[in-house]
């Protein structure tokens, strides 16, 4: 564990969960999942908010933009330590993660078609402004994920995440030592284009996991960290998403959202190396009934 993850675990230990590591098999093959759905806010974003309000100082007023998970992680975050928050979603953005923001108790703004003029709009309105990918305290919080499956489950070969702007996978890439597999759906992936063009570079945003993951282009931070560790790229259709997120249902009566059976749909297809491997199931932030 990097010292930035080191000590973002020491800051946020006293409000986050420690979720629980479960081995199992599937298809007669080891996996190991992480149970980060089950985290406070239903998603692993509430680590990265947690590491940066705590670091800046608690800061009294603090603003963001999100597609969803990521400002009710800094909801939540700032609910926790006393602080107010403003988040600025898109118009777009689904109806059970807004409710669950205001829920929180954050001020709740609706403002433009893409989560790019929300983001706009948030950095012109005063207060801390919390990034959702593309800063390294926000990456090292997120990063307190791998560092526990490493301590539960040395043994693990490879950890699978699923990737939006990248701050999940870093995170696990800068704290766990293992290779990370960074899954991305076909038509939502933005690091597979980034990594092939050498360079972050805008991407199209098209996918059932698209509110979790719709980001246009990977952040510099995350880029910086996975072009520079191990870290392989996979791919995942659809279909192949779909089917993951039934399959978590139907046999282990495990309810996510969409983007976190990505990584679950890569080791099905057998994407994923290693032996025993581990997929992380960041969220459940979805009304999706079975």
């Amino acid at each position: 564990m990097t010292p930035d993850v080191a000590a973002a675990a020491d800051r946020i230990r006293p409000h986050a969960r420690r979720t629980p590591l479960w081995r199992t098999e599937v298809d007669g093959r080891p996996i190991a999942f992480k149970l980060e759905h089950l985290q406070l806010t239903g998603s692993f974003k509430l680590r990265g908010a947690l590491n940066t309000l705590i670091a800046a100082g608690s800061p009294d007023r603090v603003v963001t933009a999100s597609g969803g998970n990521h400002g009710l992680g800094v909801a939540k975050a700032a609910h926790l330590l006393g602080l107010h928050a403003t988040v600025f979603v898109p118009v777009s953005a689904p109806e059970g993660k807004v409710r669950r923001i205001e829920a929180a108790g954050a001020k709740l703004i609706r403002h433009g078609d893409t989560y790019a003029e929300a983001v706009l709009a948030a950095r012109e309105t005063p207060g801390c402004y919390v990034e959702a990918y593309d800063d390294l305290p926000v990456v090292a919080g997120q990063g307190t994920v791998a560092s526990e499956i490493v301590e539960d489950a040395p043994d693990v070969d490879a950890i699978a995440v699923a990737v939006g702007g990248g701050g999940l996978a870093a995170g696990t890439a800068l704290a766990s030592g293992r290779l990370t597999v960074a899954v991305e759906p076909e038509r939502c992936c933005a690091l597979h284009h980034a990594l092939a063009a050498g360079e972050p570079v805008d991407a199209e945003v098209d996918s059932v996991a698209a509110s979790a993951l719709g980001a246009t282009r990977v952040g510099d931070v995350p880029f910086g960290i996975l072009s520079t560790h191990p870290v392989t790229s996979v791919l995942v259709s659809e279909a192949e998403i779909l089917a993951a997120r039934d399959r978590l249902w139907e046999e282990f009566r495990l309810a996510v959202e969409p983007a976190a059976a990505v990584p679950f749909a890569a080791w099905l297809a057998g994407r994923v190396p290693g032996e025993p491997a581990c997929v992380v199931l960041c969220g459940a932030n979805t009304d999706w009934t079975p």
